[in-house]
């Protein structure tokens, strides 16, 4: 990890927000198993659970290496309370849409530990400031439609609804 760039205050006494790195992947794992055991839960059909921790720190150590990949960690008494992983996407222009560049949050998670407590939206306000250098303005996210707290989460950053993506499945 690299030394941390933002400290904010919230209702925690000393968070400090640091950029990850691909090495960081074993760090994030029980992060990851909280929300994606809840999504498991709600949808097996859909998500498989993580059987091997090595393979899922493989996956998320080539996910986080990646190019336009950038993400953050929550240290909160020296321990990672929570992660933040976002993309930049460059669409191009179509006859009916304009170009755009973007950076997906692709992950956010706290630990249920420091819930409430300003963590997210510290992690969110580290990125925007991270990124705006490079000219990121436009952010976009996905939530699972049964996850409440991901939706008023993702709404109390700012975020607001584009488009309802819908499945079926027999």
């Amino acid at each position: 990890m690299t030394d941390p760039p933002f400290s904010f205050a919230a209702r925690i006494d000393v968070m400090d927000i640091v950029e990850l790195q691909s090495p960081d992947a074993p760090r994030l794992m029980p992060l990851l198993h909280q929300v994606h055991d809840l999504h498991v839960n709600h949808l097996p059909t859909r998500y498989r659970p993580i059987a091997r921790d090595p393979e899922a720190v493989d996956w998320l150590t080539d996910r986080l290496a990646r190019d336009g990949v950038h993400s953050f960690g929550a240290i909160v008494e020296g321990e990672l309370a929570g992660y933040a992983v976002l993309e930049i996407e460059h669409k191009p222009g179509t006859v009916l849409k304009h170009p755009r560049t973007r950076a997906m949050l692709q992950h956010i998670c706290v630990d249920a530990a420091h819930r409430k407590c300003g963590v997210a939206k510290a992690l969110f306000e580290a990125a925007k400031a991270h990124l705006a250098p490079m000219g990121i303005r436009e952010y976009g996210t996905t939530y699972a439609s049964f996850n409440r707290a991901s939706a008023a989460l993702i709404a109390s950053l700012g975020f607001h609804p584009a488009l309802i993506y819908a499945e079926y499945r027999p």
